[in-house]
Protein backbone atom coordinates (compact mmCIF):
# COMPACT_ATOMS: atom_id res chain seq x y z
CA UNK A 1 0.00 0.00 0.00
CA UNK A 2 0.99 3.54 -1.11
CA UNK A 3 2.93 5.80 1.72
CA UNK A 4 0.04 8.33 1.31
CA UNK A 5 -3.05 6.13 1.72
CA UNK A 6 -4.17 3.98 4.56
CA UNK A 7 -5.41 0.60 3.92
CA UNK A 8 -8.54 1.03 5.50
CA UNK A 9 -10.67 3.97 6.96
CA UNK A 10 -13.26 4.25 9.65
CA UNK A 11 -14.36 1.46 12.12
CA UNK A 12 -16.06 0.51 8.71
CA UNK A 13 -12.71 -0.28 7.71
CA UNK A 14 -14.02 1.56 3.96
CA UNK A 15 -11.11 1.70 1.20
CA UNK A 16 -9.63 3.94 -0.97
CA UNK A 17 -11.65 2.61 -3.85
CA UNK A 18 -15.17 2.21 -2.11
CA UNK A 19 -14.63 6.18 -0.87
CA UNK A 20 -14.07 7.14 -4.70
CA UNK A 21 -16.47 5.30 -5.91
CA UNK A 22 -18.92 6.81 -3.55
CA UNK A 23 -19.92 10.31 -4.56
CA UNK A 24 -21.18 11.43 -1.06
CA UNK A 25 -17.45 10.24 0.45
CA UNK A 26 -15.95 11.28 -2.39
CA UNK A 27 -16.76 14.81 -2.28
CA UNK A 28 -16.32 14.16 1.93
CA UNK A 29 -13.09 13.36 1.30
CA UNK A 30 -12.58 16.69 -1.10
CA UNK A 31 -12.65 14.93 -4.08
CA UNK A 32 -10.06 12.08 -2.70
CA UNK A 33 -7.76 14.77 -0.80
CA UNK A 34 -8.65 13.26 2.23
CA UNK A 35 -7.31 10.11 1.84
CA UNK A 36 -3.83 11.01 2.83
CA UNK A 37 -2.15 9.38 5.43
CA UNK A 38 -0.43 12.39 7.09
CA UNK A 39 -2.37 16.07 7.16
CA UNK A 40 -5.82 15.27 5.58
CA UNK A 41 -6.86 18.63 6.69
CA UNK A 42 -4.04 20.56 4.77
CA UNK A 43 -4.48 18.32 1.84
CA UNK A 44 -8.09 19.23 1.52
CA UNK A 45 -7.53 23.09 1.85
CA UNK A 46 -4.84 22.62 -1.00
CA UNK A 47 -7.82 20.93 -2.93
CA UNK A 48 -10.06 23.67 -2.35
CA UNK A 49 -8.00 25.92 -4.13
CA UNK A 50 -8.49 25.27 -7.66
CA UNK A 51 -11.95 25.57 -7.00
CA UNK A 52 -11.31 28.92 -5.42
CA UNK A 53 -9.56 30.06 -8.57
CA UNK A 54 -11.93 28.44 -10.94
CA UNK A 55 -14.65 30.80 -9.24
CA UNK A 56 -12.57 33.93 -9.29
CA UNK A 57 -13.59 33.28 -12.83
CA UNK A 58 -17.08 34.07 -11.84
CA UNK A 59 -19.13 37.23 -10.71
CA UNK A 60 -19.02 37.44 -6.22
CA UNK A 61 -22.77 36.10 -6.55
CA UNK A 62 -21.97 32.84 -8.17
CA UNK A 63 -18.62 33.03 -5.93
CA UNK A 64 -20.91 33.70 -2.71
CA UNK A 65 -24.09 31.12 -3.94
CA UNK A 66 -21.26 27.77 -4.34
CA UNK A 67 -19.80 28.76 -1.39
CA UNK A 68 -23.50 28.69 0.47
CA UNK A 69 -24.44 25.74 -1.10
CA UNK A 70 -20.93 24.08 -0.09
CA UNK A 71 -21.73 24.57 3.47
CA UNK A 72 -25.41 23.78 3.45
CA UNK A 73 -24.93 20.75 1.24
CA UNK A 74 -21.77 19.90 3.39
CA UNK A 75 -23.84 19.80 6.55
CA UNK A 76 -25.31 16.51 4.78
CA UNK A 77 -22.29 14.76 3.14
CA UNK A 78 -20.46 15.22 6.40
CA UNK A 79 -23.22 13.10 8.29
CA UNK A 80 -23.63 10.98 5.65
CA UNK A 81 -19.87 10.40 5.73
CA UNK A 82 -19.20 10.17 9.54
CA UNK A 83 -22.70 7.34 9.49
CA UNK A 84 -20.58 5.71 6.91
CA UNK A 85 -17.47 5.16 8.43
CA UNK A 86 -18.63 4.71 11.59
CA UNK A 87 -16.83 7.65 12.97
CA UNK A 88 -17.85 11.63 13.78
CA UNK A 89 -15.33 13.69 12.44
CA UNK A 90 -13.07 11.21 10.80
CA UNK A 91 -10.10 13.19 9.95
CA UNK A 92 -10.33 12.55 6.13
CA UNK A 93 -13.98 14.19 6.27
CA UNK A 94 -12.41 17.43 4.51
CA UNK A 95 -15.40 18.63 2.99
CA UNK A 96 -15.47 21.48 5.98
CA UNK A 97 -12.35 22.58 4.98
CA UNK A 98 -12.88 23.18 1.53
CA UNK A 99 -15.88 25.30 2.57
CA UNK A 100 -14.02 27.16 5.25
CA UNK A 101 -11.52 28.24 2.85
CA UNK A 102 -14.23 29.32 0.11
CA UNK A 103 -15.49 31.35 3.23
CA UNK A 104 -12.03 32.62 4.26
CA UNK A 105 -11.48 33.76 0.49
CA UNK A 106 -15.07 35.79 0.11
CA UNK A 107 -14.57 39.13 -1.32
CA UNK A 108 -10.67 39.09 -1.10
CA UNK A 109 -8.59 40.44 -3.49
CA UNK A 110 -6.95 37.84 -5.57
CA UNK A 111 -3.19 37.95 -5.98
CA UNK A 112 -0.64 34.89 -5.06
CA UNK A 113 0.06 36.69 -1.20
CA UNK A 114 -3.50 36.45 -0.33
CA UNK A 115 -3.48 33.10 -1.51
CA UNK A 116 -1.16 32.19 0.55
CA UNK A 117 -2.05 34.17 3.46
CA UNK A 118 -5.28 32.92 3.19
CA UNK A 119 -4.49 29.41 3.65
CA UNK A 120 -2.35 29.90 6.31
CA UNK A 121 -4.52 31.90 8.19
CA UNK A 122 -7.47 29.06 7.83
CA UNK A 123 -5.45 26.40 8.20
CA UNK A 124 -4.30 28.26 11.73
CA UNK A 125 -7.49 28.64 13.02
CA UNK A 126 -8.59 25.62 11.84
CA UNK A 127 -5.67 23.17 13.68
CA UNK A 128 -5.14 25.44 16.79
CA UNK A 129 -9.25 26.50 17.65
CA UNK A 130 -9.11 29.51 19.69
CA UNK A 131 -12.49 29.70 21.53
CA UNK A 132 -15.13 29.40 20.36
CA UNK A 133 -14.02 27.19 17.56
CA UNK A 134 -12.76 24.42 20.22
CA UNK A 135 -16.10 24.79 22.32
CA UNK A 136 -17.87 24.29 19.21
CA UNK A 137 -16.04 21.30 17.57
CA UNK A 138 -16.14 19.49 20.89
CA UNK A 139 -20.30 20.39 21.84
CA UNK A 140 -21.82 20.22 18.34
CA UNK A 141 -22.50 16.87 16.98
CA UNK A 142 -23.29 15.46 13.36
CA UNK A 143 -22.79 17.25 10.01
CA UNK A 144 -23.72 20.38 11.14
CA UNK A 145 -20.77 20.18 13.85
CA UNK A 146 -18.52 18.89 11.51
CA UNK A 147 -19.07 21.82 9.36
CA UNK A 148 -19.67 24.45 12.50
CA UNK A 149 -15.86 24.28 13.42
CA UNK A 150 -14.73 24.81 9.97
CA UNK A 151 -17.27 27.65 8.92
CA UNK A 152 -16.30 29.84 11.95
CA UNK A 153 -12.37 29.42 11.48
CA UNK A 154 -13.31 30.83 7.97
CA UNK A 155 -14.99 33.44 9.35
CA UNK A 156 -12.27 34.42 11.74
CA UNK A 157 -9.46 34.17 8.82
CA UNK A 158 -11.43 36.10 6.59
CA UNK A 159 -12.05 39.14 8.88
CA UNK A 160 -8.19 39.06 9.37
CA UNK A 161 -7.60 38.62 5.35
CA UNK A 162 -10.01 41.91 4.83
CA UNK A 163 -8.28 43.53 7.93
CA UNK A 164 -4.59 43.29 6.57
CA UNK A 165 -5.60 43.16 2.50
CA UNK A 166 -8.32 45.59 2.43
CA UNK A 167 -6.97 48.32 5.05
CA UNK A 168 -3.28 48.20 4.15
CA UNK A 169 -1.65 51.07 6.28
CA UNK A 170 -0.85 54.65 4.18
Amino acid sequence: MSIFLREHYGNARLTALQIVKDPTLFLAFGFGSGLAKKMPGTMGTLAAIPLYLALLQANEWIYLSVTLISVCIGIWICGQAAKKLEVHDFGGIVWDEVAGFLITMIGVTYSWQSLVAGFVLFRFFDIVKPWPIKWLDKHVHGGFGIMLDDVVAGVFAGLIMHFWFDFPAN
